[in-house]
């Protein structure tokens, strides 16, 4: 059974830092791309940024800058630092995975990031 446990949300100021992790099991991880996605209330879920399974990643132009992607294999674990937050940034944050052969996605239950002082 496949399950991602998201961690590391909360209230922070602005301008402060969060690290987010996802960690995964019941999978291979290094077969998957591994991305993170947000939802601010009232509004559509947005990919956030993404690794690879070659290790090549993507960010949205919103955060290039601000948060770094990364994954730990040996711990089938994917990351998302985020720094200078701005209330802009609050958001529900999720994990998603995405099979490499078969396209078969997962999707955390997502952890909050609060941004305001």
């Amino acid at each position: 059974q496949v399950q991602l446990v998201e961690s590391g949300g909360g209230l922070v100021q602005p301008e402060g830092s969060l690290r987010l992790s996802c960690a995964a099991s019941g999978i291979t991880f290094t077969y998957y791309v591994v991305a993170w996605y947000r939802q601010a209330p009232g509004k559509q879920r947005n990919l956030v940024a993404s690794i690879n399974s070659d290790g090549s990643i993507t960010y949205a132009d919103s955060v290039k800058g601000q948060f770094t992607i990364s994954r730990d294999n040996t711990k089938d674990t994917v990351y998302l630092q985020m720094n200078i937050l701005k209330p802009e940034d609050t958001a529900v944050y999720y994990c998603k995975i995405r099979d490499i052969w078969s396209a078969r996605e997962y999707w955390g239950q997502g952890t909050q990031v609060t941004v305001s002082s």
